[in-house]
């Protein structure tokens, strides 16, 4: 009974030290650890490699749960959810090698290009989500919205500041240009847009979703000059993926149709009140 005693607060004592370090993972999970070895007989090596290795991947997850946090993604995408049997304008094994990011370990770019509802933006993302799982510092943004913040920081001085949230991550992610029009209503979109490329050409990698041809890019940003420079530093040491195909929405949309127009005629016309 006192050998029981002694070990009740040896383990108790423990739990408090790692609490004092922060290992709140190994303290939580200590007791069924020591349990499991009394049972399999383990050797202590093996219980600490044990209790070690579940904070480790804890504070990996905490991490990469920060990463997805700082990087503004509006959903979590995975390749997994993509349908490369219905788009088949994309080479689904040229997915599957971008999604080892080993075109970010190079700093290349990315371009998506293609009409809306081809999978861009959710490759994009899913890539993105992929990034912040392997702990790189990501950023999502639309076009549309990063030259809106920084024509508002131009207003109050604080360009410099606004300009380091997309030059800084090692990955940036600029969804649906050309989509939103309004964003011609300025010539000084072309200059914000050049100062990010710029600051992150060859240091980073950039993916840009586009739905416009290139050369429509100088009205789309209101100055044909600077999006010819700018341009030439996307594309150079990128790769650029152009994806013909139908509307994965539009097909959603026609099949939930068909759904519906089955079940009215299988239930007959509603009753009317």
């Amino acid at each position: 009974m006192n050998m029981e005693k002694t070990v009740d607060q040896t383990t108790a004592q423990i739990k408090e030290h790692l609490k004092a370090l922060k290992l709140f993972t190994m303290e939580k999970i200590l007791d069924r650890e020591l349990a499991r070895a009394v049972s399999d007989n383990t050797a202590p090596s093996t219980l600490l490699l044990h209790l070690f290795q579940a904070e480790v991947d804890a504070a990996r997850e905490r991490r990469m749960e920060r990463r997805i946090r700082e990087s503004a993604l509006p959903e979590r995408k995975l390749l997994a959810d993509f349908d490369f049997d219905f788009q088949k304008g994309i080479d689904k094994s040229q997915i599957l090698e971008l999604a080892t990011l080993a075109f970010v370990e190079r700093k290349q770019g990315l371009i998506l290009a293609g009409s809306s509802g081809t999978g861009k933006s959710h490759i994009a993302k899913a890539l993105l989500l992929i990034g912040c799982s392997r702990l790189y510092s990501c950023r999502y943004t639309t076009a549309s919205a990063m030259l809106s913040n920084l024509m508002a920081s131009l207003c109050d001085g604080t360009l410099e500041k606004a300009l380091k949230i997309y030059t800084r991550p090692q990955i940036l992610l600029i969804d649906e240009v050309g989509f939103d029009r309004i964003e011609q209503e300025s010539a000084r979109n072309a200059a914000f847009f050049f100062k990010v490329i710029d600051a992150r050409y060859c240091k980073g990698t950039t993916i840009v979703t586009c739905n416009i041809d290139f050369k429509e890019l100088g009205d789309y940003l209101g100055d044909p000059v600077i999006t010819t420079a700018l341009v030439d530093r996307m594309v150079h040491h990128s790769i650029i993926i152009h994806i013909d195909g139908p509307s994965f929405r539009m097909h959603e949309s026609k099949k939930l149709n068909r759904s519906s127009r089955k079940k009215t005629q299988n239930h007959g016309e509603p009753t009317r009140g």
